[in-house]
């Protein structure tokens, strides 16, 4: 994977890669069989890596790692460390699920409630044909299931998997069991990716994704849940950018 440009921003190592460069290293990775396992970074995953040492190891280790998150844009060019674009998880799963169907990629659906993965894999099966399903499985499960659920998905033969489970669990399940999973050509979380695909949460407006306040739109949405958690994280992500921009923290760590 040298032929791409790594930059480490905030402590954190995130690939300066637009949409079509990802896609482009998806397909040569599925085509040679070799694995790759691929993250994204946003605001509140820098934030928590600098509290969750598990989480930070899992990341950066990833062989993939995306930007997804405007603030992060901002922040690089803040930092004179200029990311090309955003790649959103969520777009990126989307042309993913497009290829498989036209180059014969065969896809694993892991996470969200029974009802949401059984939309998603409904609504791809009715779009791209039954060929592209490798499997699906709902992501509530105790921590002793992990290896099993991680068996069963290399077992299917998948060439891509997205994991539906929000941060820090999915990052973890796919570091501790990428040696089971290496059987897979492309690993990937997609947070709540199967929530927007179901319709079960929508997605906000492009006029609304381009400046980056997708998250205010998830507040509105959901106010209880994700105000405190949006405030508290973007309070937290402002500080760190001030601290790497004046040195208080470390520009290279």
């Amino acid at each position: 994977m040298s032929d791409k440009e790594r930059l480490h921003i905030m402590g954190t190592p995130i690939d300066n890669l637009t949409m079509g460069d990802t896609l482009a290293l998806i397909d040569d990775a599925i085509a040679s069989n070799r694995h790759i396992h691929h993250t994204v970074v946003n605001a509140g995953k820098i934030v928590l890596m600098h509290e969750d040492e598990a989480l930070k190891e899992s990341v950066v280790n990833a062989d993939i790692i995306n930007v997804d998150g405007q603030g992060v844009v901002w922040a690089s060019k803040i930092l004179n460390k200029p990311l090309k674009e955003r790649v959103a998880g969520v777009d990126l799963m989307q042309e993913l699920v497009k290829r498989a169907a036209e180059k014969n990629y065969s896809v694993f659906f892991f996470g969200a409630k029974e009802s949401v993965i059984k939309k998603v894999v409904d609504r791809y099966t009715k779009q791209y044909g039954p060929s592209i399903i490798a499997g699906y499985r709902n992501g509530y499960f105790k921590k002793e299931e992990e290896r099993s659920i991680a068996e069963m998905i290399a077992a299917s033969n998948a060439n891509i998997l997205f994991v539906a489970i929000s941060s820090p669990v999915k990052e973890k399940f796919l570091y501790e069991n990428r040696d089971v999973l290496s059987k897979v050509n492309f690993t990937m979380g997609v947070g709540g990716s199967f929530d927007v695909v179901s319709g079960v949460v929508k997605r906000a407006p492009v006029w609304m994704q381009r400046p980056g306040l997708e998250w205010l739109y998830r507040v509105y949405q959901e106010p209880r849940r994700m105000f405190k958690r949006y405030l508290v994280g973007n309070i937290k992500f402002i500080k760190l950018v001030y601290q790497y921009k004046w040195g208080k923290l470390s520009k290279q760590g």
